[in-house]
C-alpha cells in the first residue's frame, strides 16, 4: 500500500513537473510574436525608449497606416494573394500527377527519370543562366513568371511518391480490374488518400510564394501591375531605414512620425498573420503527412 501511494505522488509530481515545463516553452515561444506586436501598435517615439514587453503602451494604428499609405501595397497584396493561391494549385497538381507516375511500377524509365530529377537538387545553372532562360521565354515582365518556374518541385515529388508506395497498391490493382483507367485511378483512389501529404506540400508552396519577393526583384521590378507584396513591403522597410521615400513625396511627413523598428515590427506582423490564420485548418494533415510519408506498409 505504501509503494502504492509513493508511486502516486511520484505522478503527481512528475505531472507537475511537465506542466511547469510546457508552460515556459510556451511563454519563451510566444513571447517574442508578443513583444514583435506590442511594438507594432505602439506610438514610435514612445517604442524609442525600451522596456516594451507583451502589450503596446501607447497604442496607435500610425505604423500600419503608414505601411498601407504607400502607393502599390494593395496591388502587390492582390499580386500575392493571386499568385499564392494559382502557384499553389498548380504546384500541388503538377507534383502529385508526376509523383504518381513515378510511383507506378510498370513505369519502365522510372528509375532514370527519378536520377535524372534528383541531379536537378543538387546542380543548378545560376543565378544568371536563370535570367537568360526567363528571357529567351518572353516572361520577364510577365506575371507567368511568378508560376512556371516554381511549377514543378523535385523535392515536393519525391516526397508525395514516398506517400504513394506506402499505399497498399492491390488498391489500384482492383480498380483496373474493375475498368479503371489511370487518370481515374489517381483522381478517385489515389489524391483521396493523399490528402494528408497533399494539404503538407500544399502548406509549402504556398508559404514559399508568400514570402518569395526576389523574383520580383529581378524580373518585374519595372512593372508596377505585378509587384508583390513582399517586394512591396522590402521597399517601405529601405525607405524607412534610409530616411527618404523614392515612390511617393507625399508619404515624407507620415514617415517621419515613425521608427524603422516600429515599421519593421509592423511588417512581420502583416506577412506573418495570413499565415498563421491558415496554418490551423492545415496542422493535423500536416502533421499527417510529415509522419505518415515514410511509413511502409
Amino acid at each position: 500500500m505504501q509503494g502504492v501511494v509513493q508511486k502516486n505522488i511520484g505522478d503527481k509530481l512528475f505531472d507537475l513537473f511537465i506542466y511547469i515545463f510546457m508552460t515556459m516553452v510556451a511563454i519563451v515561444t510566444l513571447y517574442p510574436f508578443l513583444n514583435v506586436l506590442a511594438i507594432s501598435f505602439n506610438d514610435s517615439v514612445d517604442t524609442v525608449r525600451g522596456g516594451l514587453t507583451i502589450y503596446p503602451r501607447e497604442f496607435t494604428l500610425r505604423n500600419y497606416e503608414t505601411i498601407f499609405g504607400f502607393e502599390g501595397l494593395i496591388t502587390g497584396f492582390k499580386n500575392t494573394v493571386i499568385r499564392t493561391v494559382a502557384g499553389t494549385a498548380i504546384g500541388v497538381a503538377a507534383a502529385s500527377m508526376m509523383a504518381y507516375t513515378l510511383s507506378r511500377p510498370d513505369f519502365q524509365g522510372r528509375r532514370w527519370m527519378s536520377v535524372l530529377f534528383a541531379l536537378t537538387m543538387y546542380f543548378s545553372g545560376g543565378l544568371i543562366p536563370g535570367f537568360l532562360l526567363m528571357k529567351y521565354l518572353g516572361l520577364i515582365g510577365t506575371f507567368s513568371v511568378y508560376l512556371v518556374p516554381a511549377l514543378l518541385s523535385v523535392w515536393n515529388v519525391f516526397v508525395i511518391r514516398s506517400y504513394i508506395d506506402g499505399l497498399p497498391f492491390a488498391l489500384q490493382e482492383s480498380a483496373k480490374i474493375d475498368g479503371a483507367n489511370d487518370w481515374t485511378i489517381f483522381w478517385k483512389i489515389i489524391l483521396p488518400l493523399c490528402q494528408p501529404v497533399l494539404a503538407t506540400i500544399a502548406l509549402f508552396i504556398a508559404v514559399g510564394h508568400w514570402n518569395s519577393w526576389f523574383d520580383t526583384y529581378l524580373f518585374n521590378n519595372r512593372n508596377p501591375e505585378n509587384t508583390t507584396l513582399q517586394y512591396e513591403l522590402m521597399k517601405v522597410l529601405l525607405s524607412t531605414q534610409t530616411g527618404s521615400n523614392y515612390r511617393d513625396p507625399n508619404a515624407q511627413q507620415a514617415m517621419a512620425a515613425v521608427s524603422p523598428e516600429s515599421i519593421k515590427m509592423a511588417i512581420t506582423i502583416v506577412v506573418t498573420v495570413p499565415i498563421l490564420l491558415v496554418y490551423p485548418f492545415l496542422q493535423k494533415y500536416f502533421v499527417k503527412g510529415m509522419t505518415l510519408g515514410a511509413v511502409k506498409s
